[in-house]
């Protein structure tokens, strides 16, 4: 009679078989820190952890300068190195002055156009033996496959993003076209949780009309009808199709940049600044980016404080 053997069921997701992976190489390979990470920008970001001594927790952020990986991609450095110390890129390192490292794996994991999304890798406080070496070949196709589980999944995650715009005509405010508030609050979760499980950067923007006089004929101070579709018309074209815009009424406009850094931000603030002066619309505008550790909700209460102190 056979013996059962293991699960073959496919992975359900790229983090599913991350998980699987880092617990199979800690297995097979030992060592005390196995990581899958994304980079973005300067920011180096832990999306799956198995750990057992360094105490890094899902969603750290290092400095991507810092690390052996980033050695490791340029090619200063071997994938592979049993004895850290002896590689000099590796040894001047600012990481191996915060952390224990004796002994250091790295492989880069692709993305579908060959860029860069992060590496695997894996780091112990204790130099190895050299026959560690002997693995590099098949810890490289492991990262290649995972690399083709993350391709097939962001296509996916782009084509679920275009049949959530087509089915959220309810879910519209009726006077800009953009999602209302519940709208908004449904997309921001979708997309936290994507942040959260492929590291992701985004930034919130928010874009407040500043009411300095009655806007509209009845002497009252909310921005009447057409103000309110000419800033949102300026926002139309000063945003990335990609990116979500919601409008909350009393001409408080919303912003989610998708796959957006820091840099790209502040990039779509200035666009959207300088649509509105040329337009003749005072607004204050607030921009945040993402932090991992912190999330989506987190950027959106900055970008609120920094409305404020921005003034068109």
């Amino acid at each position: 009679m056979l013996e059962a053997g293991a699960d073959l069921s496919p992975f359900i997701d790229f983090e599913t078989a991350s998980r699987a992976v880092l617990a199979l190489l800690r297995q097979r390979l030992g060592f005390n820190l196995w990581m899958m990470t994304r980079t973005d920008g300067n920011d180096w970001v832990v999306l799956q952890v198995e750990d057992h001594g360094y105490n890094v927790k899902e969603g750290s952020v290092f400095r991507w300068a810092d690390s052996f990986c980033s050695q490791m991609v340029l090619g200063r450095g071997p994938r592979i190195a049993p004895c850290a110390k002896e590689v000099p890129s590796y040894a001047e390192a600012p990481i191996g002055r915060q952390v224990a490292i004796g002994a250091y794996i790295g492989v880069p994991i692709k993305k579908a156009d060959g860029s860069l999304f992060g590496t695997l890798c894996a780091i112990d406080p204790t130099p190895q033996d050299e026959s560690i070496q002997r693995d590099l070949p098949w810890i490289e196709l492991v990262a290649k496959l995972l690399g083709t589980i993350l391709a097939d999944e962001m296509k996916s995650v782009e084509l679920a993003r275009q049949l959530e715009q087509a089915q959220q005509a309810a879910l519209l405010d009726p006077l800009t076209g953009f999602l209302n508030r519940k709208g908004w609050d449904q997309r921001i979760v979708t997309e936290e949780a994507r942040s959260r499980r492929y590291g992701s950067p985004a930034c919130v923007l928010i874009v407040k009309l500043d009411i300095q006089e009655p806007f509209n004929d009845v002497g009252d101070n909310t921005p009447d009808e057409s103000q309110i579709r000419k800033a949102a018309n300026c926002i139309l074209k000063a945003r990335r199709q990609t990116d979500i815009v919601a409008h909350f009424g009393d001409g408080e406009f919303v912003i989610l940049g998708v796959e957006c850094d820091a840099a790209g931000g502040e990039e779509m603030s200035n666009s959207i600044r300088k649509a509105l002066v040329s337009s003749d619309i005072a607004a204050s505008i607030g921009v945040a980016s993402r932090d991992p550790s912190q999330g989506l909700l987190a950027a959106i209460s900055i970008a609120k404080l920094a409305v404020s102190k921005s003034k068109v």
